[in-house]
């Protein structure tokens, strides 16, 4: 039988609750308080952001409850948040944060070219990526799941995945242990999560698979389409890109992660975000390699 947890269970009911803060404003936001540039070390990132008062923060507009775009063009969800802490403690504004979207596959390369400040976007870190940008975090702890249609009981986690057409995004964890690990399913890869939703819907394709908060935004968009199949089935540490080699950043972020951590910051966030329908969790502790 497929694992229907009681978390999910409860997306039904309370993902009005999160949509709907993608209409609303920021007029609630905690004050912002003025950053001296100077107190960062010259010549830092730190000191750079601070002097330009804004950063350019790439992130998902697609993912329910951690990046999804509202209304406004102005994407909402913990990722979101986790970025406006990190602004924050550089005396940027909400408002004064450039949103870049960013998908699985570009995440890396707009690292390097320089396009984006930080990558806040379901970001798992692995030692592939290390090899090219650096991650502060993790933030969050995440677990590759499986989506189904809402009437298929033929798959119950990925060991019922031979001869099934899985779908996925281009560049992500989830496709490539896909690909490594169950080579008996076909996979079928598009640039974003969404681009998968309709071919499951339709027909076209079997699964959906990706880390299990994201389809857990799924399931609570569209309850009578589609269901969690099984359990989580990897772990995926959720984690801060930024420019390789920039160790005087990357501790910085780590610092302010883990002082969100213990003053609470850590926790609102969630709760105003991805807590709408899903437990809190305990924040996982910062690695410094």
């Amino acid at each position: 039988m497929r694992n229907r947890t009681t978390a999910f269970v409860a997306l039904t009911a309370a993902s009005a609750l999160f949509l709907s803060a993608c209409g609303s404003d920021e007029s609630d936001e905690p004050p912002v308080e003025d950053v001296d540039a100077s107190e960062f070390p010259a010549g830092s990132t730190m000191e750079r952001l601070a002097e330009a008062e804004t950063m350019t923060v790439g992130t998902k507009f697609d993912q329910p409850l951690f990046g999804l775009q509202g209304p406004d063009g102005t994407p909402v969800g913990f990722d979101i948040e986790i970025a406006k802490i990190i602004a924050g403690e550089l005396g940027i504004e909400p408002d004064d944060i450039e949103w870049t979207e960013t998908v699985s596959a570009n995440r890396e390369s707009f690292i390097e070219e320089e396009r984006v400040d930080i990558v806040v976007a379901t970001y798992t870190i692995n030692d592939t990526r290390k090899e090219v940008v650096d991650f502060a975090g993790p933030y969050y702890l995440a677990g590759q799941s499986l989506m189904v249609r809402a009437d298929d009981d033929s798959i119950s986690g990925p060991d019922d995945l031979a001869g099934k057409t899985v779908c996925s995004a281009e560049g992500s964890t989830p496709a490539g242990n896909i690909e490594e690990n169950y080579p008996e399913a076909e996979l079928v890869q598009f640039g974003q999560y969404t681009d998968c939703l309709d071919p499951l819907r339709d027909g076209r394709v079997d699964a959906v698979t990706t880390d299990n908060v994201i389809l857990a935004g799924y399931v609570a968009e569209s309850p009578d389409d589609f269901v969690i199949a099984g359990d989580q089935f990897t772990e995926e540490p959720y984690g801060i890109g930024l420019k390789k080699d920039d160790e005087e950043f990357r501790t910085w972020v780590n610092d302010v992660l883990e002082e969100a951590y213990e003053d609470g910051r850590w926790t609102d966030a969630w709760e105003s975000t991805a807590g709408e329908v899903l437990d809190t969790p305990e924040p996982p502790a910062v690695d410094r390699y």
